[in-house]
Parts: structure tokens; C-alpha cells; sequence
């Protein structure tokens, strides 16, 4: 089964900090990528391409996202992710339209999200998402 990976996962891959556990969700990320499992939406490639501040840097990294194409955004998805916003919204739950444009579109398409974002465990109890956990 695909994957949709958040930016939050990206980043620790691309910052390879060596902190401990990041090494964890790093190595997934590897297998899934040798698995040929990863898929990337448009406003998650804007978000790890956005505030890089040499032109080198980001050519870069733009070179190194580019085998991994955009899973296409149709309306329903926009539209589900408004409705999920409202939906935690009423029940007292902040979160970013980027992440529930993720939330919408894995729902649409039955996949797992793969985050290191704790929102994501708030959003699970009022939406119908499944996290993708490491191995």
C-alpha cells in the first residue's frame, strides 16, 4: 500500500540530526522509498522548498524530490478537507488546511499518513485517517 508522507518526516530525513528516534522514522522512510510506497502532494513539496535561502540549496533539494511525483488534488479532496477542518473545529481542534488537505486526500484514497506530527493522533479521533507507524 502507498503512503502519503507529511513534511515533518521529510524534514528529519533531509536534517539528519541524529537524534535519537528520528533514526527510527528516517529508516522507515528509506524502506518505503526502496519499496517504492511514497507518494507527495503538491503543498507538502512547497512546504519543504519554502525558506531555503541559497538558490543552490534549493535546486538541490528540488532535484532530489523529483522522482517523487504529485499525487493529483481533486476537488472532492479541497471540499473534504473543508469539512474536516469544520468537523474538529467544533470539536475543539486547531490545525493547518495543509493538514487536512492530507487527512481529506488519504481519506478519498484510503491511505496511511506517515507523520511525526502529533495533530494528526487529535485529528484521528473525529476523522476517518490511519497513521502509518515504523516498523
Amino acid at each position: 500500500m502507498k503512503v502519503l508522507v507529511d513534511t515533518s518526516v521529510w524534514s528529519l530525513a533531509l536534517r539528519r540530526s541524529g537524534i535519537e528516534g528520528e533514526s527510527v522514522v528516517t529508516q522507515e522512510l528509506g524502506r518505503l522509498i526502496d519499496e517504492v510506497r511514497v507518494l507527495m502532494i503538491g503543498p507538502v513539496r512547497q512546504e519543504l522548498l519554502s525558506g531555503i535561502r541559497f538558490d543552490a540549496q534549493f535546486e538541490k533539494l528540488r532535484l532530489s524530490l523529483e522522482p517523487f511525483p504529485d499525487l493529483p488534488i481533486r476537488t472532492a479532496d479541497y471540499e473534504k478537507a473543508a469539512e474536516f477542518f469544520n468537523r474538529c473545529r467544533r470539536n475543539g481542534i486547531q490545525g493547518s488546511n495543509t493538514d487536512f488537505l492530507i487527512c481529506a486526500i488519504c481519506a478519498n484514497h484510503r491511505l496511511p499518513i506517515f507523520t511525526t506530527d502529533q495533530d494528526f493522533r487529535l485529528y484521528q479521533k473525529y476523522l476517518p485517517i490511519a497513521l502509518h507507524e515504523p516498523r
